[in-house]
């Protein structure tokens, strides 16, 4: 799915980020129909509800909610409610938008009326709330054919103040030429203040556009998509083509307002426990009542079909990380399916897509992927529902020029071979079970899992709570499968053997790619610059002057509501947990309505482990549950996971201590789920991997590492701010360091030179030596266990069964069931490396990429979680963000993002993402230090940053993962407590202390890494590493 979001959410680097994962104020999910679901089966269709009028009623016992469907009497604006118990309540509105051209209209309106609004005319009232709410979750998102702006937050005057902004921001924007010029684009001079220097592209979007085109897999599947339906809107980029951005002016987009943002137009969608007529009384008063019915025209044709299948041609730039420099191409078959409203016809091709190419035991994989012809499935691969009509798409990666014509061949076999033999039962089975998983997996998210998954059908007038009733399309499945044996391969025949509408689209790097971009808006410059007179140029600069004067000046965001300091829960609720020793090993045990699944965690520590097998470990995690074990080879493997499981994983954890700097924890964490009644078998496909993993097969071990290096090169476009941090904390702590070794451009690096062996003998011996260390039951620090407190005793005994099994080379396996003081099983079991006089030292190193853009960091050591002086520099790093450094990044700088934040590892990191400055946003950093060390900061600011930090550490958290944070840090709810306090108590007094003394030149210790295309300032600059 093609998807422009306004603004990049940061993932934590590890679940030691503690201020943004350790949470307090948790909902309890109420698995028994309570109040919210009953409540709204009491709606009766025809009933008249503020302005709105029920349509329909309907319980959905598969997701534990009521869907209420209800029309605006006035303006025909379409409402559906999910009440469901959960105090995570969502609100969206969608609207269907429908561009006819590349300019990024809708993608350019989407930020645009989020900088004031009617009511709430300030600049930029969307990021100044996410500071003065608590909401769980805020953005807006343009896909190719409908914009949404979804919200979700806890608490009930936040939701309703929440909803009054968005309301108005929709409905009601001020849409000014200044906020135009800042987020679409403006002609300005290079320096804004020097009417002499050149005149240049700037603007948000524009910025924006640039960076995700840089991105090769967006780029391809732009072309894709726009090549597969060229007849309508899918034939443009609704996010904005970078050169045809500059043809957009301000009165097309306010055109296009007036024509698309209107609720004859929208979709509404609210979802969790909180009133629906409450919802229903503030939109029709703030919003729908001053609006009558209109035409809105925005309805997509359906694409005429070709008559015969085409082939087209595409270019991109090289990639510097691809695993095989000699071979970077891309080939994929796309197919055009049927309407996406039909519900279960969309339900079975996706469920036949995913038999066709998910795992090892998948036709596709095997003739595609198992012959490494290329490194990986092509970018778009798969069934794809996002747009009126479906697609399906098929090809590979990182493959050679020459085996295009073998890959089309394949593709054609292989389809032939799906008609005639069909597909097994059993790999039905483990993809029905996966459905029921799913189902009964409980998300923190999940309203905005619904309103996203239900948004396009809906956009297009299907049916969204038909969309909600899965077990019903399941039964439907089931049925057509016994009447029909043949039903999947008759689609296959309809769908892809006898479908003229089709199109393979290759793409291949071209060497001068990049300069002929730049070349090319070189070009669009001079041609807007030369029509340019005197006046013009002068008006230019005038204008330029009076953005940077208004983004210079300090706002009154008095008239936006917000909520107060003391509205936030003085103390967090606590997570109950039993600690016992089973097998020698400490296990947590937590009780939590998990809904019928078991979650199972293991903690391994790599403390013994040779330091020149450290680099081999990601690999190592990522294969060890993909070989094969014991009796099973690894498709019969890869079909027990999914047949009895809901996946099993190992990974990395560089845990830092909460107390040293130079301390941290090292290993790696195992984690599977199953419902309860599959726990036996989850424990055994452990114990296989435990004691006899299959490590010998190199042409297996040929095929995930290509596939792992190229999703590690694949994704360094999309998370460069995450990998320049990481960069920038190398030097600064150990855990820093290996961190970077895991996780960072070291390990992408690794990838590729181990990709490109002709011989793996030396990874395959590497791997059982890992083994030997790692899953080893004596290295084994603790297992937690999360599940229903009825079947609690049963996993007990199962995972005593498992430690049994994989210690029987241990004579201490009897089990110790007395109960633990669980603060000291937390810190005995904790295996804790300490880096005696490690040497923090600076570094500045940029790395060329071929990308347009930069991604900036500056990173600096500062204090652990458990220091009073945490708490003031986690509220200072979002204070400096919404304060200082949102301005001068994003608003002056025109990055897609910029900001600052507390790592739980002691590190302070500023960072700017898709940013076309360098040295200038380094200058931001510090200009932002300044800005705090002199206390230019009021009691607001204050309290804002104090809702905004306790707006992440009060997020929700699933029943999977209670207790986790004691469980993988040792972080127990006394200590987040403290911590919560000590929050509560910084002052301004705090601030000014803590950017005195941690960010002052001279005493900070610090990193620096800035990813971006190749520059010759910092090559003759001998302070920097230039790699």
């Amino acid at each position: 799915t093609i998807k422009f979001v306004l603004f990049q959410l940061l993932s934590p680097t590890s679940p030691s980020s503690f201020c943004s994962s350790f949470n307090g104020q948790q909902h309890t999910w109420r698995l028994k129909s309570t109040s919210a679901t009953e409540r709204a089966l009491q709606y009766q269709p025809g009933q008249k509800v503020h302005g709105f009028t029920v349509r329909e009623v309907v319980a959905v016992p598969d997701l534990f909610l009521t869907a209420v469907k209800l029309t605006h009497d006035k303006t025909g604006a379409q409402y559906l409610h999910a009440a469901r118990d959960d105090s995570n309540n969502l609100f969206s509105v969608q609207f269907r938008t429908t561009p006819m051209d590349s300019t990024g209209v809708p993608h350019i309106l989407e930020h645009t009326v989020l900088c004031g609004s009617e009511k709430y005319p300030c600049r930029d009232p969307f990021f100044k709330m996410l500071n003065r709410s608590l909401s769980t979750f805020m953005n807006a998102f343009t896909a190719s054919d409908y914009t949404m702006y979804p919200f979700s937050t806890q608490n009930g005057k936040d939701f309703q103040n929440l909803l009054s902004v968005y309301l108005d921001a929709v409905f009601f924007p001020c849409l000014r030429e200044q906020d135009f010029w800042q987020e679409g684009w403006r002609l300005e001079n290079e320096n804004p203040t020097d009417p002499s220097s050149p005149l240049v592209f700037k603007g948000v979007v524009f910025n924006e556009m640039k960076g995700a085109f840089s991105d090769n897999e967006r780029l391809y599947a732009q072309h894709l998509q726009n090549k597969l339906y060229p007849d309508h809107t899918y034939s443009v980029v609704s996010g904005g083509e970078p050169l045809a951005i500059p043809d957009l002016t301000w009165e097309q987009l306010k055109q296009f307002h007036a024509t698309h943002y209107h609720p004859s137009n929208a979709r509404f969608f609210t979802y969790g426990d909180l009133p629906l007529e409450n919802h229903l009384k503030q939109i029709q008063e703030e919003a729908l009542s001053r609006f009558e019915r209109i035409e809105p025209n925005t309805e997509v044709p359906s694409q005429p079909h070709w008559t015969s299948p085409r082939e087209d041609h595409v270019t991109c730039s090289p990639d510097a990380l691809a695993p095989d420099p000699t071979r970077q191409n891309t080939l994929c078959v796309s197919y055009l399916l049927g309407d996406i409203t039909d519900t279960f016809e969309g339900f079975t091709l996706s469920l036949l897509s995913s038999l066709m190419i998910s795992g090892p035991n998948s036709p596709f994989y095997k003739s595609l992927i198992e012959p490494k012809i290329g490194t990986d499935f092509s970018c778009v691969v798969g069934y794809d529902g996002s747009t009126k009509e479906a697609s399906f798409s098929i090809g590979l990666q990182g493959m050679a020029e020459e085996d295009t014509e073998r890959v089309k061949e394949i593709i054609s076999q292989t389809i032939d071979d799906i008609i005639e033999n069909g597909f097994e039962e059993e790999r039905i089975e483990a993809l029905l079970h996966k459905i029921e998983i799913q189902m009964k997996h409980q998300s923190t998210n999940f309203g905005l899992s619904l309103a996203s998954y239900i948004a396009s059908s809906w956009n297009h007038d299907g049916d969204p709570v038909e969309l909600l009733r899965i077990s019903e399309s399941v039964a439907k499945f089931k049925q057509a499968l016994k009447e029909n044996p043949r039903f999947l391969q008759d689609k296959v025949k309809h769908y892809f053997k006898e479908n003229t509408h089709r199109l393979t689209l290759s793409m291949s790097p071209e060497d001068d790619y990049l300069e002929k971009q730049a070349k090319a808006e070189e070009e669009k410059l001079h041609k807007k610059i030369e029509v340019l007179s005197d006046g013009d140029r002068k008006e230019i600069y005038e204008k330029g002057l009076e953005l940077l004067a208004a983004q210079s000046k300090t706002q009154d965001a008095s008239c936006l509501p917000a909520l107060k300091v003391s509205d936030i829960e003085p103390t967090i609720p606590i997570t109950p947990v039993e600690t016992s020793f089973t097998g020698g090993v400490p296990v947590q045990y937590c009780e939590q309505p998990t809904n019928g699944l078991v979650y199972f965690r293991a903690m391994c520590s790599l403390n013994t482990l040779p330091d020149d097998l450290k680099l081999y470990v990601p690999l190592f995690c990522s294969v060890i549950t993909k070989m094969g074990c014991g009796d099973l080879d690894y498709r019969q493997q890869a079909q027990q996971m999914e047949m009895r499981t809901g996946g099993m994983s190992v990974s990395t954890q560089v845990i830092p201590d909460s107390n040293h700097l130079d301390t941290f924890e090292q290993g790696i964490l195992l984690f599977s789920s199953c419902l309860e009644r599959n726990v036996p078998h989850m424990f055994e496909l452990w114990s296989d991997i435990f004691n006899k993993p299959h490590f010998n097969d190199e042409e297996r071990l040929r095929v995930l590492v290509m596939m792992s290096a190229q999703e590690l090169a694949n994704g360094i476009s999309y998370s460069g701010h995450m990998y320049a941090m990481s960069r920038a904390s190398r030097y600064l702590t150990p855990a820093g360091d290996l961190q970077e070794t895991f996780g960072g451009i070291e390990q992408v690096k690794f990838m590729k030179r181990t990709a490109e062996m002709s011989d793996l003998t030396h990874v395959i011996r590497a791997l059982p030596r890992i083994k030997k260390h790692l899953l080893n039951p004596a290295n084994m620090r603790w297992c937690a266990v999360n599940t229903t407190p009825q079947k609690m005793s049963d996993t007990a005994a199962q995972l005593e069964s498992f430690m049994k099994d994989v210690a029987a080379n241990r004579r201490d396996h009897k089990r110790v069931r007395k109960p633990l003081d669980p603060q000291d099983a937390c810190g005995a079991s904790r295996k804790l490396v300490s880096v005696q006089n490690f040497q923090p030292c600076q570094m500045k190193t940029y790395f060329d990429m071929p990308f347009p853009v930069h991604f900036v960091s500056e990173t600096i050591r500062t204090v652990p979680f458990s220091h009073q002086d945490y708490a003031s520099l986690c509220i200072l790093a979002r204070m400096m963000t919404a304060k200082f450094l949102h301005g001068e990044i994003r608003e002056k700088g025109g990055a897609y993002g910029g900001g600052a934040r507390m790592g739980g590892g002691g590190l302070f990191s500023f960072y700017s993402y898709r940013d076309p400055n360098s040295l200038q946003t380094l200058s931001a950093f510090h200009k932002g230090v300044d800005w705090a060390k002199s206390g230019r900061f009021t009691q607001q600011d204050i309290d804002e940053a104090k809702l905004s930090v306790f707006s992440a550490v009060d997020s929700p958290v699933a029943p999977a993962d209670k207790g986790m944070g004691r469980f993988l840090s040792g972080i127990t709810d006394e200590m987040k407590q403290s911590h919560r306090e000590r929050l509560f108590a910084v002052s301004h007094k705090h601030l000014v202390e803590v950017a005195e003394r941690y960010f002052t030149v001279g005493q900070k210790m610090f990193g620096v890494t800035i990813l971006g295309p190749e520059n010759d300032t910092f090559k003759r600059d001998p302070s920097w590493l230039v790699l």
